[in-house]
């Protein structure tokens, strides 16, 4: 993660960095840039666009689980400048999978901790439980790292997102 996206605003911890920025076009007029873009026949990016939002995905050849996604955000504001936001992250699909994971590992580590907690309480065998509420965390931990592997894995789709949303915004 060397080469910096926009000033080096990308947050190099969270899992979906987010950019904005100023320009002086309108809003439509940066919207026609995107569209105009997507219906010549040789643009290779797949890209959806609803109201003021932009989604472009990577080409479908390189496409694989850990692949980016750029959302952009165009809105005026009070000063009759147009804000570009951008947000780098995973498919929907991933992103859903993933948090329902962390929410099922949360749930069962209370659970457990619960269960070691009343059993060592009756006096009973609790050695599961408490087994179990070690392991969860350490799955959460590891949980973590897939996902900034992940990151890592798509950090270069991402930097072709970002020269495509560059090279699209210059027109």
């Amino acid at each position: 993660m060397n080469k910096p996206i926009h000033d080096n605003k990308i947050n190099r911890v969270l899992l979906k960095p987010r950019f904005k920025m100023e320009r002086q076009e309108s809003p439509d007029v940066i919207i026609d840039k995107f569209k105009d873009e997507f219906a010549t026949g040789t643009c290779a990016y797949c890209s959806k666009i609803i109201d003021h939002h932009i989604v472009i995905d990577v080409p479908k050849e390189e496409d694989h689980f850990w692949s980016p996604q750029l959302h952009i955000e165009v809105e005026k504001n009070e000063e009759n400048k147009t804000i570009v936001k951008g947000l780098f992250g995973p498919k929907p699909q991933v992103w859903t999978l993933f948090m329902f994971i962390h929410f099922a590992v949360a749930v069962a580590f209370m659970v457990f901790l619960v269960i070691a907690y009343t059993r060592w309480n009756l006096k009973r065998d609790y050695s599961f439980a408490l087994t179990m509420s070690i392991a969860l965390p350490i799955f959460w931990v590891i949980l973590y790292f897939l996902g900034q592997l992940g990151k890592k894995k798509g950090y270069r789709q991402m930097l072709e997102l970002d020269d495509f949303l560059t090279k699209v915004l210059e027109k």
